[in-house]
């Protein structure tokens, strides 16, 4: 598959998700497991990674700057910033000074004097959106960031943004069992000549087909208080997953491969951003954007895994709190 344009830049349309090298999903890698990830991944050829300042509490932008160093003009470097986290619980903050503040701290972690692309993490209802595009924008014209974007979004707040200031990424969840921007963002995206980024495009790992059990996972790992991976949805879930492994498996692919197959085939201004603890997913995802896939395999992996199929909201009550991309009634 040909590069696909980001802010302005040619990348691989399979770049790297790096929040879960040290947070979130599963134990994390050590620190030599997690730098040798990412050494890995500049020589299989990915040259988009992507961060934020809240994974591990800023420690994925140290790993990053830590094992790249030097290397900083071989990759495309995305981050995030707006989430904020107090005794646990999450908030959000994109005024003005805490953006201009979270930028130097990313700055200073990352060991750079620029980020290719800041995302806001996600919308901030508090403060109007001219106000926290102004911040970007003011960035933008000092060098320390390229372009920015934004996250889970509504397609009206990608257009008041967008009208402010043009934007170039748009990133939200998607996949087979997350389809929600197909509701208004992605044919907004499209529209407006904007990038979307696919995070957790395997389903937080659910869709690889290895997790049985969501009741082994550690006591921290977040996908414990998703709907999805709960007893009451998980059963029914893990069915289809398993009629999705052994559909790729008819055309020699690993499930996760079939679904970021299908993901970059729903346009071509589509990136995904799979994350993984291990050098094995990290090779097979890679290959994924070099596979033809035919449609009929796509269109049977679409009807298999989607909205009317699928058990279970892909977040709990609070965290739905934080999205605003349009939802399924």
């Amino acid at each position: 598959m040909t590069k696909r344009t980001l802010a302005g830049r040619p990348v691989d349309p399979v770049g790297l998700g790096c929040m879960n090298l040290c947070w979130a999903y599963g134990e994390p890698p050590t620190h030599a497991e997690a730098i040798a990830i990412l050494h890995r991944a500049l020589e299989l050829g990915y040259d988009h990674l992507d961060t934020a300042n809240i994974y591990g509490l800023g420690q994925s932008e140290k790993l990053i700057a830590e094992a790249l160093k030097g290397k900083r003009q071989e990759y495309f470097l995305a981050s995030k910033t707006g989430i904020v986290i107090q005794d646990e619980v999450r908030g959000v903050d994109c005024s003005p000074q805490s953006i201009t503040a979270s930028i130097d701290a990313s700055l200073e972690r990352l060991e750079t004097d620029h980020i290719d692309l800041l995302y806001l993490h996600r919308f901030d209802p508090t403060v109007p959106v001219a106000d926290s595009v102004g911040a970007l924008v003011r960035a933008i014209e000092v060098g320390k960031i390229g372009a920015y974007g934004v996250s889970e979004w509504s397609a009206a707040q990608i257009r008041e943004a967008h009208a402010v200031h043009p934007m170039s990424a748009v990133q939200t969840e998607y996949s087979l069992w997350t389809r929600n921007v197909e509701l208004a963002v992605l044919e907004t995206t499209r529209e407006l000549g904007i990038a979307f980024v696919a995070f957790s495009p395997v389903g937080r790992g659910g869709l690889c087909g290895e997790l049985d059990d969501p009741a082994t996972l550690p006591a921290r790992d977040m996908r414990r208080t998703m709907p999805r991976f709960m007893p009451e949805n998980w059963p029914a879930n893990r069915a289809l997953i398993d009629a999705l492994v052994a559909l790729a498996a008819e055309a020699g692919m690993t499930a996760a491969q079939l679904a970021l197959a299908w993901a970059l085939s729903r346009g071509g201004h589509v990136h995904v951003i799979p994350g993984t603890r291990s050098l094995r997913h990290l090779e097979d995802n890679f290959a994924a954007g070099k596979i033809a896939v035919e449609q009929a395999l796509l269109d049977r992996a679409d009807a298999l895994i989607n909205e009317d199929t699928i058990a279970g909201h892909r977040y709990g009550d609070a965290m739905r709190q934080l999205v605003f991309t349009e939802e399924y009634a």
